[in-house]
């Protein structure tokens, strides 16, 4: 029997397809017979940007990635250049860079669950979400003097320090986060068309999840407990108490359970970085291999010319080799795999980015459902277009 399909391009808008994506449908009625997911209309070319770049150079395009969470792409980045040219930085970056990533994974989670209510209709988590995030974000403008693309990383090192009061700010910001995610509970937790629309839907059983490569919420809503803080700690990451969240319902239900518990479980590793936070420098000592501080190089000619030969000539030591490394970013395994030839340019860069994989599972997980519950599915898998068409 031949089913005649009706085609419909889902995208690219912004509602319900957050932004450039594109998603090709054949419909049954109203049931979801394929569909052709589009990497969009992006086409940044920011890998091939890399080999004219230096490896200073470079951090501010890691920022347009995930716009999102752009500390988390910032901090992965410089660990695999600092990976390569076998440089170790302070224990007082060490836990700042930890503290910045979990506040930067609680900002993506949170907006990700209010988006994923305001696709389906509720608005008011939506809010929520969004006014927790600008609260974020003016601690993220106060420590890098940027709110969304901060470039706050250096290659061994970070900007500049914490600023005076940093402390006080966070801990007022988690206060007013863990308020928040206790009312969105009381909007959506018990909401029964938030359990009809999510519930059962979007499906992805724990052998599929593996065979496609998803990584972050998704898989670990899918019940496997793979979080790279925990099976392959970077950062000290072994050193913090925090719960692993897995979640077996492999729908939409429970992507959105993992996030509100990561969100929960960031603010704890926060709090126990903040008691532990080492003093001394933020640079690594290694040789001139960080930007000098802005006053140096406006008030002496020792600090100009290091300036300028780090980031006209890149760093004193050329290294060769290739490298991956990879960290667990709001999306999941962010990886940076470089190729070093000996010049202060990569030769290659290829970035794994979580939001290309996740991506692909979606005809796993919509086909043979209704045009509704697509919506709903792309919400929960929390694709971010500029990693996804780098």
């Amino acid at each position: 029997m031949t089913i005649e399909t009706t085609k419909l391009n889902f995208g690219p808008q912004h509602p319900a397809t957050h932004g450039t994506l594109h998603i090709e449908l054949e419909l049954d009625g109203e049931s979801i017979f394929k569909i052709t997911p589009n990497m969009g209309f992006l086409h940044t070319g920011m890998e091939k940007i890399a080999e004219s770049e230096t490896y200073t150079q470079f951090v501010v395009v890691t920022d347009r990635m995930n716009y999102l969470s752009a500390l988390n792409n910032n901090i992965a980045y410089s660990q695999a250049v600092e990976e390569l040219l076998h440089i170790t930085i302070p224990e007082r970056t060490r836990y700042i860079r930890v503290m910045l990533s979990e506040l930067s994974r609680i900002s993506d989670h949170i907006v990700s669950l209010g988006l994923s209510a305001m696709d389906l209709g509720a608005f008011s988590p939506f809010l929520y979400s969004f006014q927790n995030r600008e609260r974020l974000y003016d601690v993220f403008e106060e420590v890098t003097g940027a709110r969304l693309t901060t470039s706050f990383t250096r290659v061994g090192g970070l900007a500049q320090d914490l600023p005076a009061g940093f402390e006080r700010r966070v801990k007022d910001a988690l206060v007013y986060i863990r308020n928040t995610m206790e009312e969105m509970n009381d909007l959506l937790g018990d909401n029964t068309i938030w359990h009809e629309r999510t519930q059962g839907v979007g499906l992805l059983k724990k052998e599929e999840a593996i065979a496609y490569g998803v990584t972050g919420p998704v898989l670990r809503a899918s019940g496997i407990p793979y979080d790279i803080r925990k099976c392959k700690p970077y950062l000290g990451y072994e050193e913090f108490d925090f719960d692993l969240i897995t979640e077996d319902s492999c729908d939409v239900w429970g992507r959105y359970l993992v996030r509100k518990r990561e969100i929960m479980e960031s603010c704890k590793i926060i709090e126990q970085a903040m008691e532990r936070m080492p003093v001394g420098d933020v640079n690594a000592l290694q040789g001139k291999i960080t930007l000098p501080e802005k006053e140096e190089v406006y008030t002496s000619i020792e600090g100009l010319i290091h300036h300028f030969k780090l980031i006209m000539d890149g760093h004193g030591h050329k290294p060769t080799g290739e490298v991956y490394n990879c960290s667990e970013a709001p999306t999941g395994e962010l990886g940076y795999y470089i190729v070093a030839n000996g010049t202060s340019m990569p030769a290659k860069l290829h970035v794994r980015s979580p939001s290309f994989y996740n991506y692909q599972a979606m005809p796993e997980m919509v086909e043979g459902k209704l045009v509704a519950d697509m919506v709903a599915t792309l919400s929960s898998v929390n694709v971010i277009a500029g990693e996804l068409d780098r």
